[in-house]
């Protein structure tokens, strides 16, 4: 938060635009945060396309130029077995890449092979250079001007339908991943569940709407609304898996 309000006033003294590194959806909240008690309101979150997880931060005065902090690769898989997205995440951060010069990573959906991914402008040529496979599978990346028409919504969420006694967060979190209560509180003792990136200590804590679970080694949910009661005194709530 300290660098983003560092970098509000630079952005607001020099009247130069400002960009940081892609931020996770908790480093959002608070960039914004920071961004607000700075008093900057002239900023967004970009990450490519409408709705993606991971944004740069852009710090755009008024009356200054605008730059494209981000860009675009085709990465276009030769072999098998394909590699899916923990390969990819890998074989791009192997390049001697932080996590922050990567966004997000979307599989085509109509062409197995191909995925693409959203990257820092000024790192796109060095993965279009270097990287050469993921996984054990021969891999091409090019630089393409944009994202294909029908991955610019994003990848779609199916979102499901659960009833749960309370809404704390091992009766929730035992809702999502279609287990027992008992099997969500383990999770939670053996320190493998965060809520927002941060980590969650007791399973009677209380979660809100938007909140976004990661369960270590299993993957990651999101409570996408929280509805009314049945007769049977329980909470209607709707939730997808990332």
């Amino acid at each position: 938060m300290r660098r983003v309000e560092e970098l509000c006033r630079v952005a607001a003294s020099r009247s130069i635009p400002r960009y940081t590194g892609f931020l996770s959806d908790r480093e959002q909240v608070l960039a914004q945060a920071a961004c607000h008690r700075a008093g900057f309101t002239s900023f967004r979150f970009w990450g490519g396309y409408d709705g993606a997880e991971r944004c740069v931060l852009c710090l755009e005065p008024p009356d200054a130029w605008q730059e494209e902090p981000l860009g675009y690769l085709r990465l276009t898989a030769a072999g098998q077995p394909l590699p899916d997205h923990r390969a990819y995440l890998g074989a791009i951060l192997g390049l001697g890449l932080e996590r922050t010069c990567l966004g997000d990573l979307l599989p085509d959906p109509q062409q197995a092979a191909l995925f693409y991914a959203v990257a820092l402008a000024d790192k796109l040529e060095l993965i279009a250079a270097e990287l050469t496979s993921a996984g054990r599978c021969p891999v091409r990346a090019e630089i393409c001007d944009a994202l294909p028409a029908h991955l610019l919504q994003g990848p779609a969420r199916i979102c499901q339908e659960a009833t749960v006694p309370s809404l704390r967060a091992d009766a929730v979190l035992a809702a999502m991943m279609h287990t027992s209560r008992a099997r969500a509180a383990d999770y939670i003792a053996a320190g493998r569940v965060e809520i927002n990136h941060l980590p969650l200590r007791a399973a009677h804590e209380p979660v809100f709407a938007q909140d976004v679970f990661t369960v270590r080694g299993v993957g990651r949910y999101r409570l996408a609304e929280i509805g009314g009661k049945s007769r049977k005194d329980r909470v209607f709530i709707s939730f997808f898996q990332y």
